[in-house]
């Protein structure tokens, strides 16, 4: 990852206005770079995505990733392929998802239970969840919205935790065991999955999870957590009590797993997520979150730049810049300054795709090309609500 990082930061430090490429077709932008990740990320014949900075690991995240681009892309052969091993391979009780897959220590394959790869995470489950609906919404094939349903009330009964009646999305499937606080990312809120939650599970109230996801998230913005103030940055994670919801600072014995209140790796997706449900949904709370988001647009006017990593007090963890910041913050500019939107979008996210050869400058990190992707679909309008098309 350092190295991926050292050399799109060479290739920021060099770009200019005048080397912005023309792009004659974004589609063709948006499907090729599409092409070029399944020849780099997903196995040959079982379209098992695998991250080789890491191992060659496979993640529940991944494969969510790769269901996601390949529905709104219309790419059926890759959905269904890579939905088949994700099912037999990371679907092993219940509906839920092991997270983390990969060569275990005798040398076969397998979830990587060393390494608890064997809970789940509430993001991907959510993320599977919905690419079920969406390709349900898009190929009219029942068994997707069967497939969809058993995992949304799977997420439901495992990772929902109600507290005084209301509901709280938790990182994983193992918060609902213990009686400590509840260990929550901010970057797994997603709003507009729970919208179409509600049409599929009418049982319970996906509703009033989007209400909470807010409430948590803003709240977490405004409180210094740790530290003696903040700049309004959502965080990677925190904890609520499990009493009163109460927002709380991890525990020292959870933080030593590298759980921080940074923005950077995981909050970076918060954004790109509330983009999307103002564009879906155009709700109120989204436009206001993002514009609450002040630190980034006085941080690029300043330097024209983010960094991949600011302290919940905007002091910044590294100089340096990678693809998914920008891919997960370009919401932000598109909802609340269209103009520095396409300074953000040309200079950080075109800059970084050749025209001639149909895909990136430079051979992008798993987690980068996702990202740098999902901000440029997002800008492009490659992203469509599938799911309106079922009542139409």
């Amino acid at each position: 990852m350092i190295a991926v990082i050292v050399v799109i930061t060479v290739a920021y430090q060099n770009n200019t206005k005048k080397n912005i490429p023309i792009v004659f077709s974004t589609k063709t932008m948006i499907d090729s770079i599409w092409q070029r990740y399944k020849d780099v990320y997903l196995e040959k014949d079982t379209y098992r995505t695998f991250d080789p900075d890491r191992g060659m690991v496979t993640t529940s995240e991944g494969e969510a990733y790769t269901l996601l681009r390949s529905v709104w892309l219309d790419d059926h052969v890759t959905f269904d392929k890579s939905w088949l091993w994700t099912k037999n391979n990371l679907q092993k009780k219940g509906y839920l998802f092991a997270w983390l897959f990969g060569k275990r220590s005798d040398g076969s394959y397998g979830i990587l239970t060393e390494r608890n790869g064997q809970n789940s995470a509430s993001d991907a489950d959510t993320d599977i969840g919905l690419s079920l609906a969406l390709a349900f919404a898009r190929w009219r094939d029942p068994q997707y919205l069967a497939a969809a349903k058993n995992i949304i009330v799977d997420v439901w009964n495992n990772e929902v935790i109600v507290i005084k009646g209301r509901p709280y999305l938790a990182a994983d499937n193992v918060q609902k065991r213990y009686t400590s606080d509840i260990v929550i990312n901010p970057s797994y809120f997603s709003p507009y999955a729970y919208r179409i939650f509600a049409a599929i599970d009418p049982a319970h109230d996906w509703k009033g999870l989007v209400d909470t996801s807010y409430e948590v998230l803003r709240q977490s913005m405004r409180s210094p957590l740790e530290l003696d103030s903040t700049a309004g940055l959502p965080p990677n994670w925190i904890a609520i009590n499990r009493t009163d919801a109460s927002i709380r600072v991890i525990s020292a014995q959870v933080a030593a797993q590298n759980l921080d209140t940074n923005f950077s790796y995981d909050a970076l997706r918060i954004p790109w997520r509330i983009a999307l449900d103002w564009y879906w949904y155009k709700e109120p709370r989204a436009k206001e979150t993002l514009a609450a988001l002040t630190f980034l647009d006085t941080e690029w006017k300043s330097k024209s730049a983010l960094y991949a990593g600011y302290k919940h007090n905007g002091a910044p963890l590294v100089t340096v810049e990678t693809p998914a910041m920008y891919g997960g913050t370009i919401g932000t500019f598109m909802v609340t300054n269209p103009t520095e939107a396409k300074e953000v979008y040309e200079n950080k996210l075109l800059f970084l795709y050749n025209p001639d050869s149909n895909s990136w400058k430079k051979q992008l990190s798993y987690y980068d090309d996702n990202w740098a992707w999902f901000g440029m679909a997002l800008y492009n309008n490659e992203l469509p609500n599938l799911w309106a098309t079922v009542y139409k």
